[in-house]
């Protein structure tokens, strides 16, 4: 069995929800096994990311055999005579990954997580960020807009609290927010006494909603510095956040260590991390919980590699999604079979419904084990097809150029 044939295509969520767009791959082999897989965050225009994608499958993955995934690691990640993290050609080389690796379960008529040590977990606990509730017709199918009476539920803490009950009635016992705001491109900065106020505000009016009955989890993206971060930390400890997310940016290590050792909110990273080295520097640095987003961090075999090493450390794995559907499917078969693993980011859109004809079954807050081979979904590619990338449109995220 030999890899012998990619196809990408980039897709547009027509709500916005999990970035501007998603790139899709599907690869085969010479005897006809298709997988599938999703890149993550590639920092140029989908069409251009399709090109890098196709480029490196021929230079490094065409002809090659399925069950050679860590060669195939090995090469990329030294394509170029790089031999170091580098986020693009790891975000480039994931989603191939990830298609291999259904290949290799449907080849094997077995589940991925029987290929990564087995299943350790019968279901897996979700979370969700909060998003509005409110649908506007004209916007696209599914496009979630905030109505004039639902509020702004990123920054205004009473209609947060408001949608956040309403996703404990949909099952879920962990909610995401960050009302810092926003994510300039200048590094860290220091909070004023208005938003730090407003993030306090915020966690309080949450906490007095959902009681005991849900973890809350508080995102920054990285947006502080370490002193800012330290201080909001003291005003959200009255309310036993579940973790404080990416404190200060992600080329400041030392300094997201030193705002773990001054709070007893667990701190969280790895978004923005790609591959065992830049995580091992985050659990030196004192990061109790990795967030590899695994389109993005090397594939499933090196998020799988990420969670032992977090083992190591008495840390925990909680994978970051803001993408589609396919790359939530790779992540949740790493958490089936790490032992270490937390609590899985989950988004759940008519758009993502939409572009799987078989996905994996979300219960009561809660992902079940999939049964069927490979990552146990299908893609829709009439749905993929009919909501096309613009050449040169947006970044799949973009930070606010203040």
């Amino acid at each position: 069995m030999k890899l012998e044939k990619i196809e990408t295509w980039t897709t547009v969520p027509p709500d916005g929800i999990g970035g501007s767009f998603w790139v899709v791959v599907r690869i085969t082999t010479d005897d006809g096994i298709e997988g599938i897989g999703e890149c993550y965050g590639i920092p140029v225009s989908g069409d251009i990311a399709c090109a890098m994608v196709e480029d490196t499958f021929h230079r490094y993955f065409a002809g090659e055999d399925p069950h050679q995934t860590e060669k195939l690691f090995r090469k990329v990640y030294s394509a170029g005579f790089t031999q170091r993290p580098d986020i693009s050609m790891m975000g480039v080389f994931s989603g191939m990954e990830i298609a291999v690796w259904d290949i290799l379960g449907k080849a094997h008529d077995q589940p991925v997580y029987n290929l990564l040590g087995g299943r350790f977990h019968e279901r897996l606990r979700t979370y969700t960020y909060l998003y509005p509730r409110e649908v506007d017709p004209a916007a696209g199918q599914g496009a979630a807009r905030p109505s004039s009476t639902a509020g702004d539920v990123y920054h205004d803490g009473d209609a947060a609290a408001e949608r956040a009950l309403e996703y404990l009635e949909m099952g879920f016992t962990a909610i995401k927010q960050d009302p810092a705001g926003p994510y300039s491109f200048q590094g860290g900065r220091e909070l004023s006494l208005h938003e730090l106020a407003r993030s306090e505000y915020n966690v309080r009016r949450i906490r007095e909603a959902v009681g005991d009955r849900a973890d809350i989890l508080f995102g920054t993206h990285g947006q502080m510095t370490t002193s800012s971060a330290i201080r909001l930390a003291s005003r959200l400890e009255p309310y036993d956040p579940l973790w404080f997310e990416e404190p200060c940016p992600p080329d400041q290590m030392e300094a997201i260590g030193r705002v773990a050792a001054s709070t007893r909110i667990p701190v969280a990273t790895g978004e923005r991390l790609t591959t065992r080295i830049e995580f091992h520097q985050a659990l030196k640095a004192g990061v109790s919980i990795v967030q590899p987003d695994i389109g993005r961090s090397g594939g499933i075999w090196e998020t799988r590699k990420i969670a032992i090493l977090a083992e190591l450390f008495n840390a925990q794995i909680a994978p970051h999604i803001y993408c589609g559907p396919i790359a939530h499917a790779a992540a949740a078969h790493v958490g089936f079979s790490s032992p270490n693993f937390l609590i899985l980011e989950t988004i759940q859109s008519d758009f993502h419904s939409r572009l799987l004809r078989r996905s994996l079954t979300w219960e009561d807050g809660y992902l079940l084990a999939p049964s069927v081979p490979g990552l146990g979904i299908e893609l829709d590619e009439s749905i993929l097809k009919a909501h096309p990338y613009t050449t040169g449109g947006r970044l799949h995220l973009e930070m606010c150029q203040v």
